[in-house]
């Protein structure tokens, strides 16, 4: 039977997707190399006088924490990971004494909190209980230490289950900070209403750090240094990633598979923002483009089930994946055929430019997680064609594979050189971190409503026009973007 059969047989669930807003933008984006070689020799530059300031012997605890929170925020502490991590090690086992020194306030010791529990060092929430009164509520005289509770505020975001402390210091600061907020002076003020929107740890660094860099600025007692390190190495990586969009859309338009694909989004800049927000590094230049390609894709192949296809077409396609062979092509109905060699040549190119490293075979374990991916929009297809509510248990058997959590994760391995096959094979099988990350994405999406998803996607619109330097008017103007 042919598709035009079929689709006089069945409905078909056709969506109407708003067009892409960066047209042809980021297409011919061509940067300066004398400006991209100034800035890198002015970071190695700076690089050495801060290292200095962080590596100084006779720097007290409480100082070099707070310079490494400044440099977390301002987005260069990656050029400084081993420095950092030493520090934090050394100071995670001093047993300071949080309870009794009065050096440490609610401000140093939420600080301190949080830096130790983002690098992975287990301090307790007993380090709080002085500012708990005999009921286990937080003291009325914190309501006026506005930085003391911004920066619990922050801490309570890295609470585990179980820690009521930090349940109660969430509620606690969210509404006193709610009420100080209009009588706050800057940019204290400015801080305070970005975090209850935007909170540090739920944040994407390099949009946190554009954000930082405009609220250090205003910092009566900023390091001159460290402005001109942030702003000089924020420019450079922004050039490194508009390079990168650049070569991305490049490749997008190429393909023309949204002209071939009418029912399908053309969101290739949104996929690349978020494998920007998966690793902003410059080493991670490969691993960024290959995980924006495999999301484009990805979404493709998801508007082909949730937006198009027939349940018939779409068992025709799920096979084909499943066999994944250019044979398989005669088999498919015919707006399929571009998709599905366009997958098919995607994952060869991974494959011919991962050889070369003796890598080759990570593009093994992507694909299979691919497969698995797409047999599971098989199964959410057929329920919604045919009206099916499954029960809870049933359906996130098969909706935590279609958060794809698992495939991105995998893809996001491949284009690391770091990656080894042992980490492949612990993703394969799907460890407990792998599993909550995937319950608290697919739960939170689906938890969202119409309304929600709107005001996320301005947001993202706004994040994207801001990060990129881009005006709907003038686009890549000369004005550098700080």
């Amino acid at each position: 039977m042919t598709a035009a059969n079929l689709n006089s047989l069945y409905h078909r669930p056709e969506a109407n997707f708003s067009p892409s807003l960066w047209g042809d933008r980021f297409l011919n984006y061509i940067s300066d190399s004398n400006v991209k070689e100034k800035y890198s020799k002015t970071v190695e530059e700076l690089k050495n006088d801060v290292r200095n300031l962080l590596t100084a012997p006779e720097t007290n605890m409480i100082d070099t924490m707070n310079l490494i929170d400044t440099l977390e925020r301002l987005g260069i502490s990656y050029h400084f990971e081993n420095e950092i991590e030493e520090k934090l090690q050394h100071y995670f086992h001093l047993n300071t004494n949080y309870q009794d020194d009065e050096v440490y306030d609610l401000c140093t010791v939420a600080l301190h909190f949080r830096l130790f529990r983002q690098h992975g060092h287990p301090i307790s929430t007993e380090i709080f209980g002085k500012w708990v009164d005999v009921e286990g509520k937080f003291k009325d005289d914190l309501k006026s230490d506005a930085k003391g509770l911004l920066s619990l505020y922050e801490a309570s975001h890295l609470r585990t289950c179980g820690e009521t402390i930090l349940d109660d210091a969430l509620a606690f600061t969210t509404a006193t900070l709610k009420s100080m907020a209009p009588n706050l002076e800057s940019p204290l003020k400015e801080q305070v209403a970005h975090a209850l929107v935007q909170p540090l740890h739920l944040g994407i660094p390099r949009v946190e750090a554009r954000s930082f860099i405009s609220a250090y600025k205003e910092e009566e007692q900023k390091n001159e240094t460290l402005m001109k390190f942030a702003k000089i190495d924020f420019n450079l990586l922004q050039i490194i990633h508009k390079e990168e969009l650049s070569h991305i859309s490049r490749w997008w338009k190429e393909l023309g598979l949204i002209s071939k694909l009418s029912y399908a989004r053309d969101r290739v800049v949104e996929c690349y923002f978020w494998a920007l927000g998966v690793c902003h590094e410059p080493q991670y230049s490969r691993g960024r483009i290959m995980l924006a390609k495999t999301i484009a894709m990805t979404s493709l192949i998801d508007d082909t089930f949730d937006a198009y296809g027939t349940v018939e077409e779409l068992e025709i396609f799920t096979e084909a994946i499943q066999r994944w062979d250019d044979g398989e092509i005669a088999q498919l109905p015919e707006y399929m055929v571009p998709l599905y060699k366009a997958i098919l040549e995607l994952y060869e190119q991974f494959e011919e430019e991962l050889t070369n490293e003796g890598r080759s075979y990570v593009v093994y374990y992507a694909i299979e997680t691919l497969k698995e991916l797409v047999r599971c929009y098989l199964g959410e297809a057929k329920w919604f064609i045919k009206g099916y509510l499954p029960p809870f248990e049933e359906y996130l058997d098969i909706a935590f594979t279609t958060s794809t959590y698992h495939y991105l994760t995998t893809s996001s391995f491949m284009g690391m050189g770091s990656a080894r096959k042992e980490d492949f094979e612990w993703l394969s099988k799907k460890p407990k971190m792998l599993v909550a990350a995937l319950t608290i994405c697919r739960l939170v999406d689906d938890a969202s409503s119409y309304e929600v998803h709107m005001q996320i996607r301005s947001m993202i619109i706004n994040i994207l026009e801001t990060y990129f330097d881009f005006k709907k008017v003038r686009f890549l103007s000369k004005k550098k973007f700080i």
